[in-house]
């Protein structure tokens, strides 16, 4: 099998090398992709260099996954392409999240919908979506949701190598020229992740909830964020408040969330945290609480490598489910 990494060199895409490896995702070939800076450039994978190409019409060709995450705008322009040439493509970026004919898929919660791609193209949720509906999920088959409010910790990883070179200069005690940030990172917490709307809610905030709206299939459920970047390499961290329609008792709570897959419930005198979690693929859960005042609400931790599980994996995920339901077809 044969697939192209559009944004080969980034961050994500390293990281998408490397789940393909640590997975042994079935394929004998990539083409890797990347800007004209990156052109000629090599990527290790499975033992070998191969060389980095700038994206063309017919890079795609023979490509049965194209795994993309270079940014919304080369993704409307070279998804197409690649799903014209026989690719199902799977991608990081915001541009198809909200397209009415591309779903819209975290494995954990909605695999299903992966299978129904009109246009050949499937749609990764933002970073902090995916760690916050696998665990909404699982409170929503034991009671139904009735609104979410949450409060994003989120490392300068999710704003790409950029806000890594953008933290660890300023660690070094200089400033970054090229900084990603609306102000200094290094020891500070920055209430602004992309651009802020008229009503004055960030545009990550929105993404939030009309993506979690998505993924549930919950077009009405209220869902309100805060979404905070913090000087944290790798891992982002939610502090969620989520009202239920039926009380859980803690311990229903922490069946509830170990009822699913990919969710890892810490123990109650041990909370995850980023620096922990970083480098693993499963979603984290501590600090489970029911609210002393207000029945029916409940209170979480959910911590998440923000490259792998919030990115990189699963779009990997998807492209697995994939290639089963192409080898069931097959066979």
């Amino acid at each position: 099998m044969k697939v192209a990494v559009l944004g080969a060199t980034g961050a994500v895409g390293r990281t998408m090398l490397r789940i393909l490896e640590d997975r042994g995702f079935p394929a004998d070939e990539i083409v890797p992709l990347a800007s004209e800076r990156s052109a000629g450039t090599t990527v290790r994978w499975r033992g070998r260099d191969w060389t980095v190409r700038q994206p063309t019409p017919d890079a795609f060709a023979g490509c049965e996954i194209a795994l993309f995450s270079a940014g919304a705008t080369r993704s409307r322009e070279w998804a197409p392409f690649a799903a014209g040439a026989g690719a199902v493509v799977i991608d990081n970026s915001s541009a198809w999240r909200m397209h009415p004919r591309v779903p819209l898929v975290v494995p954990e919660v909605n695999g299903a919908a992966a299978a129904d791609r009109p246009l050949g193209i499937i749609a990764n949720p933002n970073c902090a979506t995916i760690q916050l509906v696998v665990a909404l999920a699982a409170l929503h088959r034991q009671s139904e949701l009735r609104r979410v409010v949450i409060t994003t910790l989120q490392a300068v990883s999710g704003a790409g190598q950029g806000g890594i070179d953008a933290l660890n200069a300023e660690l070094a005690g200089g400033t970054a020229e090229d900084s990603p940030f609306v102000a200094r990172i290094a020891g500070n917490a920055i209430p602004w992740i992309g651009p802020r709307l008229e009503d004055g809610w960030n545009e990550e905030e929105e993404k939030i909830r009309a993506e979690t709206r998505r993924i549930l299939n919950l077009p009405a459920l209220p869902v309100a964020a805060t979404c905070v970047r913090v000087p944290v390499e790798t891992g982002h961290s939610i502090s969620a408040t989520v009202d239920l329609a039926r009380p859980l008792s803690p311990r229903a709570i922490r069946e509830a969330l170990s009822g699913i897959e990919g969710l890892v419930v810490s123990d109650a005198d041990r909370d995850p945290l980023a620096r922990d979690v970083a480098g693993t693929d499963e979603i984290h859960v501590g600090h489970v609480r029911s609210d002393r005042d207000l029945p029916g609400v409940v209170h979480l931790w959910i911590v998440a490598d923000n490259l792998r599980k919030g990115a990189a994996t699963n779009a990997v995920q998807i492209a697995e489910t994939v290639v089963r339901s192409l080898a069931e077809s097959h066979g």
